[in-house]
């Protein structure tokens, strides 16, 4: 499984934004209530424990970036959809605290 770091990810965004790359779909494995406080735009929010019953939501031939707090998590979540034979799986390194940190300081952090 690749990772991605946060500034990556934010010039990929920026780049499928203008229609020059496609967008990776942004899959969320916080619980609800992290993913209240803070998110990326247009993630979709799967908390881990939903993921076996609900992958299949997914599209499982787009680059999907796999995002927690820290990056523990969502690499767990991303060894399990590769093996569900998802092409390109990314895992967000640093998770969003370190998209809070590099990318967006405006978002509230926990």
């Amino acid at each position: 499984m690749q990772q991605i770091s946060a500034l990556q990810l934010s010039q990929w965004l920026q780049e499928g934004a203008a229609g020059t790359r496609a967008k990776p779909q942004l899959l969320d494995v916080r619980a609800p209530w992290e993913f209240e406080v803070c998110h990326i735009p247009d993630a979709k929010l799967m908390p881990m424990q939903s993921v076996p019953a609900r992958y299949q939501e997914l599209n499982s031939d787009l680059a999907t970036v796999v995002i927690c707090h820290h990056g523990v998590r969502s690499y767990q979540v991303g060894l399990f959809l590769e093996r569900q034979g998802f092409s390109e799986i990314l895992n967000l390194s640093g998770g969003v605290a370190a998209w809070a940190q590099q990318v967006d300081p405006g978002m509230p952090v926990y």
